[in-house]
């Protein structure tokens, strides 16, 4: 029996990120996503269900975290994926960039961090508007490729550069990059990728496949 599965993750992630699109132009950014589409997603994403629950967890607690270290002095964006948290955004001065990291390596579950925190006033309304739409973009644009699985990327813009997280091969990891440095209003892209082999992919990819649905 043709398994129809990847197309409909694909289909139903294309909606996800139609709905994001239009989000993002109207300024808004809360997005609620049903939980069919929740869980069609997750089926397929190769980080292990504990993994995605953590980084979930550490998330929020992070993002907790990091509203105590700013005090309202900076703007620090939170991206956890596999138990690696990458932090960007905008502080002070080095004592709050170091204390942010600090902060995060307390948090349980949390295997390494990457500072990307920049020292200078936070950014402006617009230009958080325009890295979600860049966000959108490069999402949209990697759902196109037949030749990657999107879901296994995780994708954060801070001031147009585009920083790409994933549990990929080298070969999807560079044609993620070269996707991502196409859509306009990208300055650079930076990837930080856990690399596994391709039969490690294919390996994982049929046992997303074959795993039971849930109701």
């Amino acid at each position: 029996m043709r398994n129809t599965r990847r197309p409909m993750v694909v289909l139903l992630t294309k909606v996800v990120l139609g709905s994001a699109l239009l989000a993002s132009l109207s300024g808004c950014f809360g997005l609620i996503v049903g939980a069919g589409i929740g869980s069609a997603v997750s089926a397929v994403d190769r980080r292990t269900l504990g993994a995605q629950t953590e980084d979930k967890s550490v998330t929020v607690k992070a993002e907790i975290k990091m509203r105590e270290v700013t005090n309202g002095n900076g703007n620090i964006n939170v991206t956890s994926f596999n138990r690696k948290v990458l932090l960007t955004g905008e502080v002070r001065d080095e004592a709050m960039k170091a204390a942010a990291e600090r902060e995060v390596r307390k948090i349980e579950n949390v295997v390494s961090v990457i500072n990307e925190l920049k020292i200078s006033g936070s950014s402006s309304y617009t230009s958080r508007s325009n890295d979600a739409l860049i966000t959108t973009k490069v999402k949209a644009s990697l759902v196109d490729m037949k030749t990657v699985s999107a879901i296994s990327f995780k994708v954060t813009t801070e001031r147009g550069v585009v920083y790409l997280m994933g549990l990929v091969t080298p070969r999807e990891g560079n044609i993620a990059a070269d996707v991502a440095k196409g859509v306009s209003g990208v300055t650079s892209v930076v990837k930080i990728f856990e690399y596994i082999s391709e039969e490690d992919a294919r390996a994982k990819q049929a046992n997303a496949q074959n795993a039971p649905q849930g109701s």
